[in-house]
């Protein structure tokens, strides 16, 4: 089972993403595509004991506009998976 993460879509400054396969413990951030870092926040860990699920990520007035992608780490912090890139503008 590949973990995924999928980002639906962005309203409001808020994030709908659907996960599948992504266990309790996991940390979903959102990464600046052109720099490959990861914004300090937000931060997400996942806390539903379901491997699947919707989660919505509210974002701060300090995140600029560019291109993004979000990315899932497992509880011991390797790559678990990856979403397209999107825009907040």
């Amino acid at each position: 089972m590949n973990p995924v993460i999928n980002f639906i879509e962005l309203e409001n400054r808020v994030i709908s993403a659907a996960y599948r396969n992504l266990m309790i413990g996991a940390k979903i951030q959102l990464v600046d595509m052109t720099s490959g870092n990861p914004l300090p926040d937000p931060v997400t860990t996942l806390t539903s004991p379901t491997p699947s699920g919707l989660l919505r990520i509210s974002l701060p007035a300090s995140v600029p506009a560019g291109g993004y992608f979000l990315r899932a780490l497992n509880g011991h912090g390797y790559l678990a998976a990856q979403s397209a890139v999107f825009q907040i503008g």
